[in-house]
């Protein structure tokens, strides 16, 4: 019988050992016994640790409340050790990113108190100044602070350079990067200085294609309104797309989806190449024909993964895949 079995192959699945000691690497190895989703996170260690090898040329794509939910020292330690070579984030990521390296503070909150709906629990939060993210609160004060911290040490180097038709949003996110790495050092600020501020100090690009989209984009647009200041937003265009145009391989580690997820991947598009290996963190189906829940493999019909690329995606909390995934791959590689 098993003679005909084409489909079929001789593999049991193993039983997943989970023992006091253990450290992240051998647990991801242990995942590798099992099947459902623990042998997919088994595999996006596998691929990750191929890409974070110094010849392959890394891109970051960051989507989600992924810096005010607790992730910015794992994005932040993995550029300092050389393992990006390109960031694709949010407004909204470098906006909290920020405000954590000039002092400010996310908190643990609750989505509704007791005794209280969800609408009633966030009504009381407004009435007290507060801003929810699910289960983070941010004091609304924190971003008055931002918006001095912009005034005061990014925006006036830029608007001097604005003369010839704007900068480009990747210089902007490289000022940032510089004045929350000095503010922090000057301040004396207990928190790490962040994911600006590490690309920054490591000549990473950090690159923001839908700044307009958070509160750094409408300050960024406030202050435009009064000054020479200007974002050219097809700038970055060159400078991403040479960097996947000269790479002898890419590999892509996209956290969540939207704008920084599509960015990441369609800089292959006017490359002769395309991704070798790419790893996708997501909770977006596939199902709705949305970008953000699109498989890798139709990536690769859109020839923006090779062929023979290796690629997995992990359908879970990024909060949860992210930190496990990084730590599994990095035992590995150092």
């Amino acid at each position: 019988m098993s003679d005909d079995r084409e489909a079929f192959d001789h593999d049991p699945v193993g039983h997943s050992e989970a023992r006091a000691g253990m450290t992240v690497g051998e647990l991801a190895d242990e995942y590798g016994d099992a099947g459902v989703g623990a042998a997919t996170v088994h595999e996006a260690v596998d691929v990750t640790a191929e890409m974070l090898r110094d010849d392959v040329t890394t891109f970051l794509g960051l989507a989600g409340a992924m810096v005010p939910t607790g992730m910015r020292r794992i994005v932040s330690d993995l550029i300092r050790d050389g393992h990006v070579d390109a960031l694709v984030t949010t407004g909204a990521n470098l906006t909290h990113d920020s405000i954590e390296a000039i002092g400010g503070k996310h908190h643990h909150g609750e989505t509704h108190a007791e005794g209280m709906t969800e609408r009633e629990h966030d009504e009381q939060l407004r009435d007290e100044g507060v801003d929810r993210i699910y289960n983070v609160y941010l004091p609304q004060e924190h971003f008055a602070l931002f918006e001095s911290h912009l005034r005061d040490e990014v925006f006036p180097v830029l608007a001097e350079e604005s003369d010839d038709g704007g900068v480009s949003i990747q210089r902007l996110t490289e000022e940032l990067g510089r004045a929350n790495s000095e503010v922090n050092e000057r301040e004396d600020v207990a928190e790490d200085p962040g994911v600006a501020a590490a690309a920054y100090e490591n000549d990473v690009p950090i690159y923001c294609p839908a700044v307009q989209d958070s509160v750094l984009g409408l300050q960024s647009w406030m202050y435009s309104q009064t000054s020479d200041f200007t974002l050219d937003a097809l700038a970055d265009m060159t400078q991403i797309t040479d960097i996947a145009y000269e790479a002898d391989e890419a590999g892509a580690l996209v956290v969540g989806g939207g704008v920084p997820k599509n960015y990441v991947l369609q800089t292959m598009l006017v490359s002769p190449d395309a991704y070798d290996y790419a790893v996708q963190l997501t909770m977006d189906p596939p199902q709705t024909g949305g970008l953000s829940g699109a498989t890798l493999e139709e990536a690769r019909s859109w020839g923006k993964l090779e062929t023979d690329a290796r690629n997995v995606s992990v359908y879970a909390d990024a909060t949860i895949t992210f930190p496990l995934v990084v730590a599994a791959a990095r035992e590995r590689v150092e």
